[in-house]
């Protein structure tokens, strides 16, 4: 199984960046997906999820400027990023909790990293 993130880049404050990730391989399911990021120095937090019912969770910074949404056909979830501020500069992460083909076990898969970068 692997992730793909894509999307990334500069933009300047205020403005808008959507981020997409999808999932690839033996996959038999996906119940939770979501965003992660790291930015210099820091760890790694939790920006946004959504299960398998469509129900997210934000964390505080980012809500009411960042939306997740998932395509299910696609193995594809999304965070459109909006009014975006230089504290938002970081690396995005993509992870999804994954059901295999096979083995058919449940596994927590992680995708490569997109950098966004909020400047002027």
């Amino acid at each position: 199984v692997q992730l793909q993130a894509s999307g990334g880049g500069l933009v300047q404050p205020g403005g808008s960046l959507r981020i997409s990730c999808t999932a690839s391989g033996s996959i038999f399911s996906i119940s939770t997906m979501g965003w992660y990021r790291q930015a210099p120095g820091k760890q790694r937090e939790l920006v946004a999820t959504i299960d398998s019912g469509d129900s997210t969770n934000y964390a505080d910074s980012v809500k009411e400027r960042f939306t997740i949404s998932r395509d299910n056909a696609k193995n594809t979830v999304n965070l459109q990023m909006n009014s975006l501020k230089p504290e938002d500069t970081a690396v995005y992460y993509c992870n999804a909790r994954i059901l295999t083909t096979g083995a058919l076990k449940w596994a927590t898969f992680w995708g490569q990293g997109t950098q966004v970068t909020v400047s002027s």
